[in-house]
């Protein structure tokens, strides 16, 4: 299974529509409901750069980055986006709805999860990186991607965002 689009190469790149047509149509295709274009050149880049394709549905366990100053910025460019907040035990802190244009910031070690609350929904996502095995602690406390419990704990975190 595709899990992203190839990096760019050279010294300048552009996000062009034809890009964001092809994450988009990616992510449609996906069994998981999402794509992930990495802008940056490589995993060993220390400014991590991507742009996350994303449809309502797909599920991404909530996470944590452990590293020092793994602080993540993420900007929403078209769509609707939730993104949830959690402390240590799994217990929700905060919900944000964030809509075209809007940013949201954290530092590192904020256990977070993020929904797509619209179809089409394109997030740019700025981190510290290199991305290797120690970037990311998936939450013991959630479900996994495709464990049972899974369906039923995104429906939990979508009811946040029900007016």
């Amino acid at each position: 299974m595709k899990l992203a689009l190839e990096n760019p190469i050279g010294p300048v790149f552009r996000l062009s529509p034809e890009i964001l047509e092809e994450g988009l149509a990616a992510s449609h295709s996906s069994p998981r409901k999402r794509m992930l274009f990495p802008m940056h050149r490589g995993a060993e880049d220390l400014v991590q750069r991507m742009v996350n394709f994303l449809q309502p549905g797909t599920y991404i366990q909530p996470h944590h980055h452990p590293r020092d100053f793994a602080s993540e910025t993420i900007l929403v460019m078209q769509g609707e986006m939730g993104f949830v907040v959690f402390d240590g035990e799994g217990e929700v802190q905060s919900a944000h709805r964030l809509g075209v244009g809007e940013v949201i910031d954290i530092e590192a070690r904020v256990w977070h999860g993020v929904l797509a609350l619209a179809p089409d929904t394109v997030i740019l996502e700025i981190k510290r990186g290199p991305y290797d095995e120690s970037d990311k602690v998936f939450a013991n406390w959630a479900p996994a991607e495709n464990a049972d419990g899974m369906a039923e704990y995104q429906a939990s975190l979508e009811s946040l965002f029900i007016d």
